[in-house]
C-alpha cells in the first residue's frame, strides 16, 4: 500500500513539474516574441526614417540642380539685392514688374538651401513649387503675387508627410493641402519648402529622430527654440520671407497639432519684420479662408486699428511669480517699458493671476489630461529624440508612482512635485469636465483683470535666450511665459529688442531663482554662454485683438529702431 502511495506522489510530483516547465516554456516563448516583435518594430522605424531622410535628401539635390541651371541662363540675377528687400518692398516689386517671381523665387531657393547646410532647418523641398511658380507667372494676382513662403511640417500639403517629427506618421502622404496652404497658395504665394520642429510638437526645443537637430543661425551651438525652431532658423538665416508667429485666429485645419488634446497649438506668420507678418495676415484673413473653414470668425483684417497711432495703457510685468527670468529677459522688458513711457503711452504694473495654478492645474493636468497615454502610444514604434527623452520617462510611471515620488519630492522641490502629480491626469470623465470648467473659469477671471486695471495690451518676456542643447526637455517650467497665452486663447507676438550683452552674462553668474531648486539651476545652466544672441519681448492682447497686437508690435519695434538712431 505503502509503495503505490509513493507511486502516486511521484505521479503528482511529475504532474507539478510538468506544469511549472510547460508555464516557463510558455512565459520564456511569450518573451522571445516579444522581443523578437520589438526587434522587428526598431527595424521597420529605422528603415522609415532612412526612407524618409532619403526623400528629403533627393529633393534637396532636384533643387540644387535646377537653381544652377536657373543661374546658369540667368547669369544677372541680383540675389543678394532681392533677399534684402522687406517683404513689402518684395511684394510692390513684384506688382509692379520690377522684379520678376522667377528671379525671387530661385533667389530664395538658394538661400534656402545654403541656410539649410549650416542649421538644418528644412525637412524637404516641395517640388511641386517649380510648376506653381510657372502657373503663379501666368497670373498676377493675390497680395502674396510671387511670394516663395516656407511652412512648418506639421501643416498638410498634397501628397506629402505631416509627421510632427513622429515615425509612425511616416508615409501617410496628406490627401490634401491644409487650409492655410490652399490660401496661400490662392494669394500667389509659392509654398516652397518644409521646415523642421520637436517631435509631437512636445516641447521648444527643434529636433526629432526623422530629420535630426535645427542649429542656431547665430550660434550653432545653442537651439533656435520651438516648436517653430526650423521656421525661426530659416527666416534668421534669410531663407524665407514670411513662414507659418504672431499666434491668432487663422485656420488650423488640415494641420497635426501634435499630441496634447486640451491646449490648442495657435498658429500664425513670422516675418523679419512687425509689416510683414501684418500683410501675410491681411493675406490670410480673407474671404477664401472663412468659406474654407467656417470655424474661423469672418473678420477681415482691421488696418484702421493696425495703423492707429492712439496712446495705449500697457500692463507689463518682468517676472510672473513661477520662473525667475534671466538678465536679459527682465533687462529687455525694463528697457522697452522706458521707450513706451517716454513715447507717451501709460504703464500699468500687471500680475498673472494664481500663477502656480495656472501651470500645474491647468497647463499640465490640461495638456496630459489622459495622464499623458495617448502621446506614450503615439511615441512607441520609434526612436525617442534625446531631448525629450527626460521630460518624457516620468509619462512612463504607473500613477501610483507618480503620486508616490511626488509625494517624497514636495518636501525638497514643490514645484516639482507639484507638476509630477499633475502628470497622472484628471482620473476621470467627470473630472475633466471640471478641469475644462476650471479653465474657462480662468480665462473670465483674468478678461476681468485686465478690465479692472483698465490695459489694452500686456508687454512681458519670453522666455530666452537660446539654450544650450538638450535644456529644454529638462525645463518645461520655463513655458509659463509662453504656454499662458494658449491657455488663454490671447493673441501673443514676439518682437526682438536687444542682444544679451556682457553685463547680462555678469548677472547671470549670480543667479539663484525664485525657489534655488533644480529647475533654477538649470535654467541658469541652459541661458549660459550667449552673449551677442538676441533679447526679445511678448506682446499680448485680448482675444481676437490680432491687430492690436500687431499694432502694439509694431510701436515696440518703431521705438526700439529709433532709440538705435
Amino acid at each position: 500500500m505503502d509503495n503505490v502511495k509513493l507511486c502516486l506522489q511521484g505521479v503528482e510530483l511529475d504532474r507539478r513539474t510538468a506544469a511549472l516547465l510547460t508555464g516557463a516554456a510558455c512565459g520564456a516563448g511569450a518573451l522571445v516574441v516579444a522581443v523578437l516583435l520589438k526587434v522587428q518594430t526598431h527595424r521597420e522605424a529605422q528603415e522609415k526614417i532612412r526612407r524618409a531622410r532619403g526623400r528629403r535628401a533627393d529633393s534637396l539635390q532636384r533643387a540644387e540642380q535646377a537653381v544652377r541651371r536657373y543661374k546658369k541662363s540667368h547669369p544677372g540675377v541680383d540675389s543678394a539685392f532681392i533677399l534684402a528687400k522687406s517683404l513689402s518692398e518684395l511684394t510692390n516689386d513684384l506688382q509692379d514688374g520690377s522684379l520678376s517671381p522667377e528671379d525671387v523665387f530661385y533667389s530664395y531657393m538658394e538661400k534656402t538651401l545654403d541656410v539649410n547646410k549650416d542649421v538644418n532647418c528644412c525637412t524637404g523641398i516641395l517640388l511641386e513649387s517649380f510648376e506653381d511658380l510657372k502657373t503663379v507667372a501666368s497670373k498676377k494676382e493675390g497680395l502674396l503675387y510671387g511670394v516663395p513662403v516656407s511652412i512648418k511640417e506639421n501643416y498638410a500639403y498634397k501628397n506629402h508627410d505631416s509627421s510632427c517629427g513622429v515615425v509612425v506618421n511616416l508615409e501617410r502622404p496628406d490627401q490634401k493641402d491644409s487650409v492655410i496652404v490652399e490660401v496661400l497658395k490662392r494669394q500667389g504665394a509659392i509654398p516652397f519648402v518644409k521646415t523642421n520642429l520637436p517631435q509631437a510638437l512636445l516641447n521648444y526645443d527643434c529636433g526629432n529622430p526623422i530629420y535630426g537637430q535645427t542649429l542656431h543661425p547665430n550660434n550653432l551651438r545653442k537651439t533656435p527654440g520651438g516648436s517653430s525652431g526650423g521656421e525661426g532658423a530659416l527666416v534668421r538665416g534669410g531663407g524665407s520671407p514670411t513662414a507659418g508667429r504672431l499666434r491668432n485666429r487663422v485656420s488650423y485645419r488640415c494641420a497635426v497639432l501634435g499630441y496634447l488634446p486640451h491646449l490648442l497649438s495657435s498658429p500664425g506668420p513670422m516675418a523679419r519684420d512687425v509689416d510683414a507678418v501684418a500683410l501675410a495676415m491681411q493675406a490670410l484673413l480673407c474671404d477664401h479662408m472663412f468659406a474654407l473653414d467656417p470655424t474661423v470668425p469672418p473678420i477681415p483684417f482691421d488696418m484702421q486699428m493696425y495703423q492707429s497711432s492712439e496712446p495705449l495703457r500697457i500692463g507689463y510685468l518682468e517676472d510672473d511669480g513661477y520662473t525667475q527670468p534671466s538678465p536679459s529677459m527682465a533687462r529687455g522688458v525694463r528697457e522697452v517699458k522706458a521707450l513706451l513711457e517716454q513715447a507717451g503711452h501709460t504703464l500699468v504694473p500687471y500680475t498673472p493671476l494664481k500663477i502656480t495654478y495656472a501651470v500645474t492645474e491647468l497647463l499640465v493636468k490640461g495638456l496630459l489630461a489622459d495622464g499623458a497615454n495617448r502621446l506614450v502610444q503615439k511615441l512607441e514604434g520609434g526612436p525617442l529624440d534625446p531631448c525629450l527623452r527626460e521630460q518624457v520617462m516620468p509619462y512612463y510611471l504607473p500613477n501610483w508612482l507618480k503620486k508616490t515620488l511626488s509625494f517624497l519630492l514636495k518636501p525638497v522641490f514643490p514645484r516639482g512635485a507639484a507638476v509630477l502629480r499633475s502628470l497622472c491626469g484628471v482620473g476621470s470623465v467627470e473630472n475633466l469636465w471640471k478641469q475644462h470648467a476650471d479653465v474657462e473659469d480662468y480665462i473670465g477671471e483674468t478678461i476681468a483683470e485686465w478690465r479692472r486695471l483698465n490695459i489694452d495690451v500686456l508687454l512681458c518676456p519670453v522666455i530666452g535666450p537660446a539654450f544650450n542643447f538638450f535644456y529644454c526637455g529638462k525645463l518645461s517650467s520655463a513655458l509659463s511665459y509662453t504656454a499662458l497665452y494658449n491657455l488663454l486663447t490671447f493673441p501673443a507676438g514676439v518682437v526682438p529688442v536687444s542682444t544679451v550683452t556682457a553685463g547680462d552674462e555678469e548677472e547671470l553668474g549670480r543667479y539663484e531663482g525664485h525657489h534655488q531648486d533644480h529647475w533654477d539651476k538649470l535654467l541658469k545652466q541652459a541661458v549660459g554662454g550667449s552673449e551677442g544672441l538676441p533679447v526679445a519681448v511678448q506682446c499680448v492682447a485680448l482675444p481676437w485683438q490680432d491687430e492690436l497686437c500687431l499694432r502694439f508690435m509694431k510701436e515696440v519695434e518703431r521705438l526700439v529702431q529709433q532709440s538705435r538712431k
